[in-house]
């Protein structure tokens, strides 16, 4: 969709000129609360399965992830000034430069990561058909509340049906998911997405 691509470049480009200022607070805010590097990184899947590195501002201490992907609310890894940008999701905006980059469109499936996807079946794959996206009708409609095959059906309906229209929806319906800050973190019920997942979570997250 040529209409949504001009979107997406109009909305990163001006939002990360717009947001500089937030961005160098927010680095200085990381770099001052604990030791380690501004932003997270991690390969995660893409449109048509080609992996790619999203970008996040770091919330938990170095080495986290190698513990485990599942993150819980009193997880201790998260870093004081990482609870507030969970909490506000203002770690995702990094991935502004995902969208800028044709890697990430700003209304899609979240991008997941490669052990999940090796588990999809032919119609959960369909959710690959589209870039990823920073919200998605997933997110406005349980986000992290959302068992994972009803996070993926919600994909691939989406897929199915997305327009103009729908993306509209779905940005103005995030506004008010982000004011009530709802489902930030998931049960770990809720995060597995096979039943030989919860070796594979250990008991922290990325």
């Amino acid at each position: 969709m040529k209409l949504k691509r001009v979107i997406d470049l109009l909305v990163s480009t001006t939002s990360l000129v717009a947001l500089a200022p937030v961005f160098a607070l927010i680095a200085l805010w990381i770099k001052l609360d604990s030791r380690g590097p501004v932003f997270f990184t991690q390969s995660r899947v893409g449109r048509r399965g080609v992996p790619f590195t999203i970008l996040k501002f770091r919330t938990m201490v170095v080495g986290a992830d190698k513990s485990g992907f599942f993150t819980a609310e009193a997880d201790p890894r998260v870093t004081r000034c990482g609870r507030f940008l969970r909490a506000t999701s203002l770690d995702e905006l990094p991935q502004l430069i995902n969208i800028l980059k044709g890697e990430m469109s700003v209304v899609g499936p979240r991008p997941t990561l490669e052990y999940q996807v090796a588990q999809y079946t032919d119609h959960q794959r369909r959710r690959l058909d589209v870039k990823p996206g920073v919200t998605g009708w997933a997110q406005v409609n349980g986000r992290n509340s959302l068992g994972w095959p009803e996070r993926i059906e919600l994909d691939v309906w989406y897929v199915e049906h997305q327009s103009f229209w729908l993306d509209l929806k779905i940005v103005w319906r995030t506004l008010f998911v982000l004011l009530r800050g709802e489902g930030v973190y998931a049960a770990k019920d809720k995060f597995v997405v096979g039943k030989d997942d919860a070796d594979k979570l250990g008991s922290g997250g990325a």
